[in-house]
């Protein structure tokens, strides 16, 4: 049994403590934050989704991001503002693209996504841990000719067991979802893809209620509001300064593993570690589903509006949309005119869903040029890394969890 601190109690460092607990481990999480999964493990879109796990790095993406690039509305905006971690980010983006792995990664993550995906679902039965979990599939669906085909072609390299596409026209879409069929007002389909193996569910409560099985069943520790300053090594053991309440700490541990999302750069540049990760921030609205007209009008199968990058999930008497990837630092604000886009998306596809009573939120999503996430150990032997899920946090974390697991026995 070894004595291991993680550090970030969002998606990356539940599953990574509970994957250490379940080994016997003795485990304390470290957040900063008065409560876990508060910061980019809030209110994401919602889906567990290998059928999403494609990477960006493509030429068509390129194109598309110098179009979009000034366009207050567009699925991609970027602030210019000169910052040296963000161009560095962009070039390794591009270097990702040119060395042509797009397809490689995407095969890689769908097989992370999927080996996640069970992971998730025996831990919801063993545990009896509650989020909101539809095993409805996933549906992309298609307002865009060029697009829908475009898509229905990369069938013949991506569809395999457990990410199986089945594609729709209009009258089989509104069958799957009832939803478009009864809004007759809403922007028309051309058609659609679905994948009946994908789910959804609510990442935070997953995050919150899970936690509290660590701290009851499996003895873990949970220090919250309280603040990593330095990890260093002493004779053969990691030891951690932090600070809680104005009072210094210092701890021994035989491990660390920092899950801190888009603020472990920080960490890996005092510790002298390569890492390019980027905060590309998202956004989403969760509506409140008040009336029973709203409730039957929301979809329940999990959306993915493939043409403009948006997607949706119903989280019990909730209704969930996000979407968008703006790179501007580290920054929360939430900025009304990258709202006002996902407002209208639900006016123009469910117009008899209200949304007078929404909350919105923007999160910051750590990631790699390459897309890919990163599980090793640092210059500092004890320390490993956590963290660059991108977009896929929810969708791959149980999974990378128990390969940072695995180089810890």
């Amino acid at each position: 049994m070894k004595k291991i601190a993680i550090i970030g109690a969002g998606i990356a460092g539940i599953t990574t403590a509970y994957s250490l607990a379940k080994r016997g481990h003795q485990v304390t999480v470290i957040d900063q934050r008065r409560y876990p999964a508060m910061a980019t493990s809030y209110a994401n879109g919602g889906q567990l989704s290998a059928s999403n796990g494609e990477t960006w790095n493509t030429s068509k993406n390129i194109v598309s991001g110098i179009k979009w690039m000034f366009k207050k509305d567009a699925p991609l905006l970027f602030n210019p503002s000169p910052n040296l971690q963000k161009y560095k980010w962009m070039f390794g983006f591009l270097a990702a693209t040119l060395k042509g792995e797009h397809k490689n990664n995407t095969l890689h993550t769908i097989d992370l996504a999927k080996r996640a995906r069970e992971i998730y679902f025996k831990i919801a039965d063993d545990e009896n841990i509650e989020f909101e979990l539809l095993k409805k599939g996933i549906l992309r669906f298609y307002d865009s000719e060029k697009e829908f085909k475009d898509d229905a072609i990369k069938a013949q390299w991506l569809e395999q067991e457990g990410m199986e596409w089945q594609i729709l026209n209009p009258s089989e879409v509104e069958d799957l979802e009832p939803a478009f069929k009864n809004n007759k007002n809403a922007k028309k389909i051309v058609g659609g893809i679905y994948t009946k193996s994908d789910a959804s569910g609510d990442i935070h409560k997953f995050c919150v209620n899970l936690e509290k099985v660590l701290v009851d069943k499996y003895n873990v520790k949970l220090s919250l509001d309280t603040e990593v300053r330095h990890i260093s090594k002493q004779q053969d053991k990691l030891v951690l300064t932090s600070s809680k309440a104005n009072t210094v700490i210092n701890e021994e541990f035989e491990n660390v593993v920092i899950c801190a999302g888009v603020g472990t750069q920080a960490f890996a540049d005092k510790l002298g570690d390569k890492m390019n990760v980027y905060p590309v921030k998202g956004y989403s609205i969760t509506i409140n589903l008040d009336d029973e007209i709203s409730k039957n009008a929301a979809p329940y199968v999990s959306l993915i509006d493939q043409p403009v990058k948006i997607v949706a999930s119903r989280l019990g008497d909730r209704f969930r949309v996000a979407g968008t990837a703006e790179l501007a630092g580290i920054n929360t604000d939430i900025r009304q005119d990258r709202i006002r886009p996902l407002l209208k998306w639900v006016k123009e596809f469910f117009p008899d869903v209200r949304t007078e009573s929404y909350t919105p939120w923007a999160g910051l999503r750590p990631m790699t040029p390459n897309m890919m996430p990163l599980t090793h150990e640092s210059k500092l032997k004890g320390v490993f890394y956590h963290t660059g899920h991108g977009h896929l946090g929810w969708t791959l974390s149980a999974a990378t969890a128990e390969l940072v697991a695995d180089k810890l026995e």
